[in-house]
């Protein structure tokens, strides 16, 4: 089967939609609003929806991959957002290697964990 895709995004929640959204913002991503529950942020080619809706064990159970050019860049760029020091519940873990490549981690504002990561 051929899929043809264009593109993939996942739909994630918000405990606080407005928290939320400034702190993806602050993450360097372009917002466009689709209403005053969701909007959709890009990077690149890539997007992903954000939602004014918060189910507990959904969004504790949401990960999300990214991969990005040079990992251990990222990290250093991320790192001086200072995110942690301005969204509650933010957490930022230093790069790890794996046998397959090598990722760091953010916690957002309500929980979701992505992964940035670079394969090797």
């Amino acid at each position: 089967m051929n899929h043809y895709a264009k593109s993939i995004r996942p739909f994630i929640g918000a405990k606080d939609f407005e928290t939320s959204r400034s702190f993806y913002r602050d993450l360097g991503f372009e917002e466009t609003t689709l209403g005053t529950n969701m909007s959709v942020f890009k990077s690149g080619v890539m997007a992903f929806y954000l939602q004014d809706a918060y189910v507990k064990d959904w969004v504790d159970n949401t990960m999300i991959f990214m991969e990005v050019n040079d990992v251990n860049q990222f990290y250093e760029a991320l790192s001086a957002l200072r995110l942690p020091d301005q969204y509650e519940g933010v957490k930022i873990s230093p790069v790890r290697k794996e046998d397959w490549g090598s990722e760091c981690f953010l916690h957002d504002p309500s929980g979701i964990l992505w992964h940035f990561g670079t394969f090797s």
